[in-house]
């Protein structure tokens, strides 16, 4: 009767949280969902939205320390249910921005609140992970890229139908309530984020840093894939306009299904031998892709670079949160830091390569990092 409630239990910790990465994915995705609109609105210039969007990292980068010791100091749970209450909110205050101050403004806090419950709810499925005693932290980021692919069908439906950013942002607003109402009780009450001393800055171990790296790697890949994949299928594969977003296509949803595939497969062959793998398919896709540079060997490959990055990150937080020498939350923040760099830096370093060389030759140069994930792999713990 006991092991049945506490099976019962677990799963439902593990709902709960895996609702709250369907809120963060969501709340995202309806934003992006609506950038041209409110680029419209707003009448900005190319250039000029690139600058506002600048914000948004800023505060996520900005946050990265202060996140991890407001988790160690007061406990995943309840910084999670504060993010999770105010970050969808700020959606509505971005539907109402008339200004380019005022998004800017606002685009800062949803950086910043982004990045606290992305912390938090990987804090608190590193504790759901423990409860279960085998890897389930990939299925929890499969539920943060269907909430983006949920994001993204909704927003195209409502820009269809007319419906402003203002109102779309109050509808999914209302939908988050309603799931945190939902989920809140079924959240961990207590992990090991908690300290009664914890230190705003805590220099990163060895271990922690080649964590990092290792998802830096895989980040990098993921960012290129992101803002390049539509460039290179219209100018180096020469694709038709009709299938141009195809790579990308493939790309996510490699990269989603791969996700709910990953859990599985650690528990069978180990962690470190899926992430030296993962690294192998991300070299393999992207050295397909430059060598044949043609639609479908490319949509090949770019399935690869999907699958490969797919279990990075979700394990290599799984493997930070499990760190001996720092709490969950400020390990996560650590590797977050080191890992979002590698996002950011991805794309403009494609186009820098690009320019001395080629498209073709940076996205080469990229597939060194898949090798980078193999050989930094090694230096993984078995789990």
């Amino acid at each position: 009767m006991n092991l049945s409630f506490q099976i019962s239990n677990n799963r439902l910790y593990r709902i709960a949280v895996s609702g709250f990465f369907f809120i963060a994915g969501i709340s995202f995705a309806t934003w992006a969902s609506r950038i041209p609109d409110i680029k419209e609105k707003l009448q900005l210039s190319d250039a000029g939205l690139g600058a506002v969007l600048l914000s948004l990292p800023v505060g996520l980068m900005l946050s990265l320390p202060i996140s991890g010791w407001l988790i160690t100091k007061y406990g995943s749970r309840r910084m999670l249910l504060t993010a999770a209450l105010f970050y969808p909110a700020v959606l509505v205050f971005l539907g109402l921005a008339d200004s380019v101050l005022q998004l800017s403004f606002t685009l800062f806090l949803f950086g910043l609140l982004g990045n606290l419950i992305n912390i938090a709810m990987n804090t608190q499925a590193v504790a759901v992970e423990k409860f279960y005693g085998r890897s389930i932290m990939a299925s929890f980021h499969g539920l943060w890229s269907l909430a983006g692919f949920s994001g993204a069908a909704i927003g195209s439906f409502l820009v269809t139908a007319g419906v402003v950013p203002f109102w779309h942002f109050t509808i999914i607003w209302i939908l988050t309530l309603l799931l945190v109402l939902v989920f809140y009780k079924y959240t961990v009450v207590k992990d090991d984020a908690s300290a009664e001393a914890a230190p705003l800055f805590v220099k990163p171990d060895r271990y922690i840093l080649i964590l990092g790296l290792i998802a830096f790697c895989s980040m990098m890949a993921e960012g290129a894939m992101a803002d390049w994949s539509g460039v290179y299928f219209k100018n180096i594969v020469a694709a038709p306009k009709a299938v141009v977003t195809i790579g990308y296509v493939a790309f996510t949803a490699a990269m989603a299904g791969g996700r709910f595939l990953a859990d599985g497969l650690a528990t069978k062959f180990g962690m470190k031998n899926i992430l030296k793998f993962s690294g192998a398919l991300i070299t393999a896709g992207l050295v397909l892709s430059t060598l044949f540079p043609y639609v479908l060997t490319s949509t090949i490959g770019f399935l690869l670079v999907g699958l490969g990055v797919s279990s990075v990150v979700p394990f290599i937080y799984s493997l930070a949160g499990k760190s001996t020498t720092m709490s969950p939350g400020l390990a996560l923040a650590a590797v977050s830091s080191v890992s979002f760099l590698g996002f950011l830096s991805g794309p403009p370093i494609i186009g820098f390569i690009a320019q001395a060389i080629n498209l073709r030759g940076s996205f080469a140069v990229i597939a060194l990092l898949g090798l980078g994930i193999v050989v930094m792999s090694n230096k993984i713990k078995n789990d």
